[in-house]
């Protein structure tokens, strides 16, 4: 449970709009991003907490491929006071949003749980960072865990220390490269991670373009799905190329939904399909006039609809070589009563 959102196998995926930095360390984006989620039916939104100096030491590296801004300068330009986040979570419980955030460091998720945030999220950045997965879980809260980055082995020990804790917990299958190509997803793995954590819910954080492998990893039996999510890919922003716009976020809404209830079942009629049956099949039928004592032949009988007469076409070879018991005329159903 989030606040009061069920969320397993047996209720529909819960969709993580993932704003994260993409509001630029702007309150009046933040609080757009929010209008721009709610208009499309989201449920959740998720930002980040950053504290910068108290999650990295002063650096001028890069982050990798994504921008060639320096990390720290990223960072700050993005963060938002505590005040401004407050006034985030406040309006997403306007919106009758559930509001979540990833905190980087002990002092932000210490602050999240000062705002009283009913879940947190942890970044696949974090995921083997054991000492800072042990403070959150100690707060008693629900743990979403990203695991891009690592493989099974590495998060069995940070799952170690959440289910010591004893609390609920989700694990999300994700691959921390920005986009992701369709070929390193690997959706193999949300089954594994089912298998491998069966406490667990199982997600997917996906930094692919578009929505198809969270539609895929539905199917697969995720049921947390993260994407990056913006008003519009005009922003500026690290993360904005990668990002989902609130169309795209509403069809993963409904799409995803839609896979959920489509799930399970086995190979049989329904009995709604009954009037459907009643025109589609087809029944025995004569195709000419048939003399009383004639044989039934290709050339006298076939199959034609509907399929509400009394021989059906699946019985035709058990008709074939009968003999009539009486007169039959051209184009209609054969009965028992009309064979010998």
């Amino acid at each position: 449970m989030i606040g009061d959102r069920k969320i397993g196998p047996n209720a529909p995926p819960l969709v993580l709009a993932e704003v994260g930095i993409n509001h630029e360390g702007s309150l009046a984006k933040a609080l757009e991003c929010v209008d721009a989620a709610a208009a499309v039916g989201a449920e959740a939104i998720k930002f980040q907490c950053h504290i910068t100096d108290k999650e990295m030491v002063p650096t001028d590296m890069t982050p990798g491929g994504i921008s060639t801004d320096k990390l720290w300068d990223i960072i700050k330009r993005c963060e938002l006071t505590a005040t401004e986040e407050l006034e985030v979570q406040a309006y997403c419980a306007k919106r009758g949003l559930i509001y979540l955030s990833t905190p980087f460091s002990r002092e932000a998720a210490d602050r999240l749980d000062d705002m009283d945030v009913p879940a947190f999220k942890i970044g696949s950045g974090e995921c083997n960072n054991l000492p800072l997965i042990a403070h959150i879980a100690a707060k008693g809260k629900p743990v979403i865990l990203s695991t891009g980055m690592n493989d099974l082995n590495s998060v069995r020990q940070s799952v170690a220390i959440i289910e010591r804790a004893d609390i609920p917990y989700a694990v999300l299958h994700c691959t921390s490269m920005y986009p992701t190509p369709y070929k390193n997803v690997r959706l193999g793995a949300v089954p594994q991670l089912i298998e491998s954590f069966p406490e667990a819910v199982i997600g997917l954080s996906d930094h692919s373009i578009g929505n198809w492998t969270c539609f895929g990893a539905v199917a697969l039996g995720a049921r947390i799905l993260e994407k990056h999510f913006t008003p519009s890919r005009d922003w500026p922003g690290p993360d904005i190329s990668i990002s989902i716009e609130p169309d795209e976020l509403g069809e993963l809404i409904k799409g995803s939904h839609a896979i959920w209830e489509a799930r399970g079942g086995s190979k049989t009629m329904l009995p709604e399909e009954q009037p459907v049956i009643d025109f589609a099949y087809a029944s025995v039928v004569s195709i000419a006039p048939i003399a009383e004592g004639e044989n039934l032949t290709t050339d006298n009988i076939w199959v034609k609809r509907p399929g509400d007469g009394p021989i059906l076409a699946a019985e035709f070879d058990t008709v074939l070589g009968r003999k009539a018991a009486r007169p039959i005329p051209s184009e209609k159903q054969i009965s028992p009563d009309d064979l010998q």
